[in-house]
């Protein structure tokens, strides 16, 4: 696993980990609807931010990337259902559903301190 600290080579990670979850879950389980969302989902964080590295401006990035805080939250959600219906064990839970929620945690500071420094740059610019 990467040293986690490129956002993008994490959640390429976390996504090979979704796959895997995803193919363990159909093969083994036999369950086909949740594991597709968590799919979906669990995938999606990392194609955002790899499309908020070539963000036309600042607003593009902090949509980009608040869209991959909403996909990482989602896949939260699925992880949780999964868990919870008795298709993952607590090992297998606590594992995933932790790396997902410290990507989570990482996309909300992202989000939160571009907007801060937006508004900061924004009000600087209206000044001069």
């Amino acid at each position: 696993m990467p040293s986690g600290s490129d956002i993008a080579d994490r959640s390429y990670a976390f996504a090979l980990r979704v796959v895997n979850a995803y193919k363990y879950l159909c093969a083994e389980q036999g369950e086909h609807v949740m594991s597709k969302q968590l799919l979906r989902s669990g995938t999606a964080i990392g194609a955002l931010i790899c499309e908020a590295k070539f963000a036309q401006s600042r607003a593009d990035f902090v949509n980009k990337m608040s869209i991959a805080l909403k996909e990482a939250n989602e896949t939260l959600y699925w992880l949780r259902l999964l868990h919870d219906s008795g298709y993952t064990d607590d090992k297998v839970h606590s594992s995933i559903y932790g790396e997902a929620d410290e990507i989570t945690a990482i996309l909300a500071s992202i989000v939160k301190s571009t907007k801060a420094n937006t508004l900061k740059f924004d009000s600087k610019q209206s000044v001069t």
